[in-house]
């Protein structure tokens, strides 16, 4: 299943690829074991490493489902190349000096957006039931 991941990505992809899951996956995949017994997940070698699963970096994220049936819990992609996040230059500034007297209060905004910009360097993984 892990295998089949990897190589749904294309080959230009998959050399700046990660897993990216959340820590109540995370903790399932850390059991997965291959034919030899040994463990797919390696630990970071030192300080300031990411840990490895089948030899990619793998990328904690609070924001991707937990592992269940008919969820893609886990995804392997290039986020570099597949997601665009979009900062627009400039900040506003409000000035609201009539709500709370006889403070100065200032409301300032900034625009960031993102979205897919390449489908095909994001994969993810439906865990069935």
């Amino acid at each position: 299943m892990l295998v089949d991941l990897i190589y749904a990505l294309k080959s230009g992809y998959r050399q700046n690829a990660s897993f990216v899951m959340n820590r109540k996956t995370q903790s399932a995949i850390r059991r997965f074991k291959d034919d030899n017994g040994q463990y797919l997940w390696a630990p970071p070698a030192s300080l300031g490493q990411t840990a490895t699963l089948m030899g990619f970096p793998v990328v904690e994220a609070e924001d991707m489902p937990d592992i269940a049936a008919n969820a893609c819990a886990l995804a392997f992609d290039d986020f570099k190349r597949g997601y665009l996040i979009v900062d627009r230059a400039g900040m506003r500034v409000l000035r609201d000096p009539y709500s709370a007297k006889p403070y100065v209060l200032f409301y300032t905004t900034k625009r960031v957006g993102g979205g897919v910009q390449d489908y095909a360097a994001i994969k993810l993984l439906k865990f069935s039931a």
